[in-house]
């Protein structure tokens, strides 16, 4: 063993300006004396020690939750507290200004704000009707529940929401995922009244569930669809969207109820070889074409951003008008034919409790609750974030999802944020909540007035306006940003893409939540090791592949885990990757110009990352500090967190390292060659 140390510190000559003080000492007494005399590591380093090892117990889980939910209330309290010195109008201001957000910024709405909601909300009413129509028979439900999901929740919205220029009404990934899903228990063909009833019921919970996550602050919950996932669901799903309103387009008859691309394909197929209005396709491309043109011209010049957002109202009056004139309805032109109008009607008795389908309702419910919740969060933070103010999730959580229930009461299904919508809205100036009001009562004299003159809109129209909303939602350079940054985000992207193209979209949703979940636990369990070099002419210690510069220390191998966690999941690969690091240091790298071998005679253990350590951790700790005895090498830690420190004294292991733990790495390089010397 003196042999060992000896030829250890004679290399220690070669990095001398890299080690710190203490250790310079240690090698000129070494130098003068010729002798191997002990020398103190430092009181100071036995100190600072102590500080770690002295430090008090840490609070239980139980006890943290106590106190996150005691300062949650204490801030509510102290704000209620402080209500009480107040007179009792100001008091009441403030718990309205709370609940609902439409009391505070309309103590300074002006007439001129008003003129821009105004213009806003008119050019959103334009866009949003056909859209509405759209949307419902995509849900496989009558146009006007379409019309009614545009009214009820926009209001609800408008008083509880925190967003200046979301959009709230029907969308096609919403309306696609109720069809997809509900109609495996109820043919909507069959039995209409049933299937809607299974819908409002769909939406109840949907409604229930996001506000409980807004109350119960359960945001997380949301984030368990990464946005990766989220893009390629999107991609899926505009493409499965676009193949089915070909079913309109063609003006088909008999068409599949399945939502894979290849059922989707071969329903075309075998309808063109059979029937299909040849007068329906050219009517439809007509006006999509048109849509998209109008849409262009709108992107070049920002001025004319109305044109594109009235071009579908237009097409809706103009094809009305000629199917009527040259009554193409009798020619195999299929037309929308009688949308009920009014006031939307009261559905609480529609609501289905006692149906054995309950459970797959409510599960269904989940599913549409977070990507509504998605896709809306995501769209108002992106505005939000332009305009400059911060948007409150919890509190959008809260009023979605009440917009959702008391929807359901009033004949209308999920409704979320919508993305064309809303750059519509913003693109119109709108100022604030208004532009929905404006919208939600547009669309309700359409219902009251216009409904019989959309007896002869042709079907074709509303799929060419559904068609032309679908690009939007690929985003395909967003795609190839996420492969350039992280290629398990792409393979995520990809999974959600191909599940809801081949598979459904449950299984486009399912597949991307396994594939997130998947990489977290392969980081888990395959967690990256750094081995540490001293930054010349610093006390820096960094990993020596991504510094090549950094110098590694005689005699002493430095590690750190690149995990928060030592848990039965990874425990085991961090012991057996040292281990080999260790022999691969003492045996000569082979891949290096220089097989020079290493007598290693420490093993420093930086903890700085970990935040906690579990019993298969700590056994693991100790199998390694035993194999490393056996090979006459000390382990030494580094900064350990304070749970970890707790739990690592409750096994006695410190004392079994012999106490070996400081706070820095220099520290700990310094004690080590003390303790040699």
């Amino acid at each position: 063993m003196k042999e060992r140390d000896s030829e250890s510190f004679e290399s220690l000559s070669q990095v001398l300006p890299n080690t710190s003080n203490s250790a310079r000492m240690i090698q000129m007494s070494m130098a003068n004396s010729g002798s191997a005399a002990p020398a103190p590591a430092g009181q100071d380093h036995l100190d600072r020690s102590k500080w770690l090892l002295d430090c008090p117990e840490p609070p239980s889980p139980w006890q943290e939750l106590k106190t996150q939910v005691k300062e949650s209330y204490l801030t509510k309290a102290k704000k209620f507290k402080s209500l009480r010195k107040q007179p009792l109008p100001k008091r009441i201001l403030f718990i309205l200004q709370a609940v609902f957000p439409i009391f505070g910024w309309c103590r300074n709405y002006k007439l001129t704000m008003f003129k821009n909601d105004l213009m806003a909300g008119l050019t959103l009413a334009s866009l949003c009707i056909p859209q509405s129509i759209g949307y419902a028979t995509l849900a496989k439900l009558d146009p006007q529940y379409g019309l009614y999901t545009s009214v009820v929740p926009p209001l609800i919205y408008a008083l509880m929401g925190t967003s200046r220029e979301i959009a709230i009404g029907p969308v096609a990934v919403v309306s696609l995922l109720v069809s997809s899903m509900l109609q495996k228990l109820i043919d909507p063909e069959t039995d209409p009244l049933g299937y809607k009833k299974l819908v409002l019921t769909t939406t109840f919970f949907a409604g229930i569930f996001q506000a409980s996550f807004g109350i119960f602050r359960l945001g997380f919950l949301v984030d368990f669809l990464s946005h990766a996932a989220i893009v390629g669901f999107m991609g899926g799903a505009a493409i499965v969207i676009g193949l089915q309103q070909l079913k309109g387009l063609l003006g088909i008859t008999n068409f599949t109820t399945n939502t894979d691309i290849v059922s989707v394909l071969r329903a075309v197929w075998r309808s063109c070889h059979q029937q299909w209005s040849p007068h329906t396709f050219i009517l439809g491309c007509s006006f999509l074409s048109f849509i998209l043109i109008t849409r262009f011209i709108g992107k070049k010049n920002k001025k004319l951003f109305w044109l594109p957002a009235i071009a579908p109202l237009i097409s809706v009056v103009v094809s009305t008008l000629m199917v009527f004139l040259t009554k193409a309805d009798e020619h195999g032109v299929k037309t929308v034919k009688h949308i009920k109008g009014g006031l939307n009607p009261i559905s609480i008795n529609d609501l289905e409790f006692n149906t054995p389908h309950l459970g797959h309702i409510a599960k269904i419910g989940l599913i549409v609750a977070i990507v509504a919740l998605t896709e809306a969060i995501a769209v108002g933070r992106s505005f939000a974030g332009i305009k400059g103010y911060r948007l409150d999730g919890n509190k959008e959580m809260v009023a979605i999802g009440f917009m959702n229930v008391i929807g359901s009461f009033t004949s209308c299904y999920a409704a979320t944020g919508s993305f064309s919508r809303t750059a519509v809205n913003f693109a119109a100036g709108c100022e604030t909540a208004m532009s929905n009001i404006v919208m939600a009562v547009t669309v309700f004299v359409a219902l009251e007035c216009l409904t019989r003159l959309l007896y002869y809109t042709p079907i074709a129209i509303l799929a060419s306006i559904i068609l032309s909303a679908l690009p939007g939602l690929i985003d395909i350079d967003e795609a190839i940003h996420i492969w350039k940054i992280d290629k398990l985000d792409f393979l995520a992207l990809i999974g959600a893409f191909f599940g809801v193209l081949f598979g459904s979209v449950e299984i486009g949703l399912l597949v991307a939540v396994v594939i997130s979940f998947a990489k977290i636990i392969l980081i888990s369990i395959r967690p990256g090791i750094e081995t540490l070099g001293r930054m010349s002419g610093t006390d820096t210690f960094a990993d020596t592949d991504q510094y090549p510069m950094s110098v590694k220390t005689p005699g002493v191998l430095i590690f750190r885990v690149k995990s928060a966690l030592l848990c039965f999941a990874n425990a085991s690969s961090i012991e057996e990757r040292i281990m080999g690091w260790i022999r691969q240091e003492e045996e000569g790298d082979e891949n290096t110009k220089s097989n020079a071998k290493r007598n290693i005679l420490f093993v420093v253990l930086d903890m700085s990352n970990l935040i906690n350590v579990d019993t298969s951790g700590i056994t693991a700790l100790v199998e390694l500090h035993n194999n490393l005895i056996q090979n006459g090498v000390e382990l030494v830690i580094v900064n350990p967190k304070w749970t970890v420190i707790h739990k690592l004294n409750q096994t006695k292991f410190i004392s079994k390292i012999g106490g070996k733990v400081y706070l820095t790495i220099g520290e700990a390089v310094d004690a080590c060659f003390g303790l040699k010397v």
